[in-house]
């Protein structure tokens, strides 16, 4: 086993015996999600590199310390993406942490969702035992799915050490187009496009002003453009990452006031709802940010998902108390509590990262 890996299998089975709990840790970039963070760090960036990409077969795997720019550099050099266009929140940010926490950007409804795109991965459970799952082929999915459960468990189950994941062809011609319109109008144009064989790849409504990114083959994006209209948007790439990264004015905002950001997946038709802050709409209407002023918001914000279709976590606050994510029925805790017995019986990792039970 490599000595990083060795290390890292050390430093669980001390935290065993001593009954220390371990808070997993890459750049850090995603410490404000989820819920409080408790116990000793143990860094995963020390375990990085590309293991292995084979441009030719679009799968990359690398060590879940890797950084994201070191990844998403090598692969545009080959003129590949990471098609679920992962947040990066900041400078250090891991493929681990990017797996770990689930999250996808503007491009997630039209490429596909992190957990889509994830082959195989490499985990050390909660008694340092290195454990394997999935592979490095699309067609390697027998059995149960563990690689995709790792995704989005926010590292309560297991550290990830490795990655393998699909890769994408960077599309030919990108454009942008700036539309005005109302909440109500933005929402019911991009679902009729999205019924439509136009080349859709990202949209963001904010202010009155919708945003919508067209990528493909030239012929198709330029059919588009004529069809859709509105004007083309200037530094369409700065825009897309500062939405991507949360450092449009909108977020940044909210983040500067102290104001509570709601994250609410609900369908992508359900109707703009006035729910007591600013709102801006990614997705097709699927992706809803909601700064809202004060904690009170929570039933209503979350019976409001509930009734359309999905489910609101308070993605980030400065109070770390009560349920950050949306709470589970008496059967899904149920499950939870079985997994996580089964990969780390002790509960050592990430303690009421996802829940305050455990």
């Amino acid at each position: 086993m490599d000595p990083a890996l060795e290390a890292l299998a050390a430093r669980v089975r001390g935290a065993v015996a001593t009954e220390t709990a371990l808070r997993i840790r890459g750049g850090g970039t995603k410490d404000f999600y989820g819920g409080a963070l408790t116990g000793e760090v143990i860094d995963t960036t020390t375990y990085a590199g590309i293991i292995d990409y084979e441009p030719t077969e679009l799968v990359l795997t690398a060590r879940a310390g890797t950084s994201l720019v070191a990844i998403e550099g090598a692969m545009r050099a080959r003129g590949q993406m990471l098609a679920f266009e992962p947040p990066h929140f900041g400078d250090g940010g891991t493929l681990g942490g990017a797996v770990a926490a689930g999250l996808s950007g503007p491009r997630r409804a039209y490429a596909g969702a992190v957990r889509d795109l994830i082959l195989g991965v490499r985990v050390m459970d909660g008694t340092g035992t290195d454990l394997q799952f999935g592979g490095r082929v699309m067609k390697n999915v027998a059995g149960f799915d563990v690689s995709r459960l790792m995704t989005g468990a926010l590292g309560t189950l297991g550290i990830l050490t490795e990655v393998s994941l699909k890769c994408l062809p960077l599309p030919p011609a990108e454009t942008t187009l700036t539309l005005e319109c109302a909440a109500d109008h933005a929402i019911r144009m991009v679902n009729e496009w999205g019924g439509q064989p136009l080349p859709l790849s990202a949209t963001c409504y904010h202010h009155g002003r919708l945003r919508v990114r067209l990528s493909g083959a030239a012929p198709a994006v330029t059919a588009a453009v004529a069809k859709i209209g509105g004007e083309v948007l200037t530094g369409a790439d700065a825009y897309w990452t500062s939405v991507r990264d949360h450092r449009h004015l909108y977020f940044t905002g909210s983040l500067a006031a102290g104001v509570p950001l709601w994250r609410l997946s609900v369908k992508s038709t359900a109707p703009y709802s006035d729910l007591g802050g600013e709102q801006l709409i990614e997705w097709g209407g699927a992706l809803r940010w909601l700064a809202a002023g004060e904690r009170t918001h929570a039933q209503k914000v979350r019976a409001w998902a509930q009734a359309n279709g999905g489910h609101a976590t308070l993605f980030r606050s400065d109070e770390k108390t009560g349920d950050v994510f949306a709470p589970l029925s008496a059967t899904m805790l149920s499950l939870h509590r079985q997994l996580k017995s089964v990969f780390d019986p002790h509960g050592i990792f990430n303690r009421g990262r996802m829940l305050d039970a455990f």
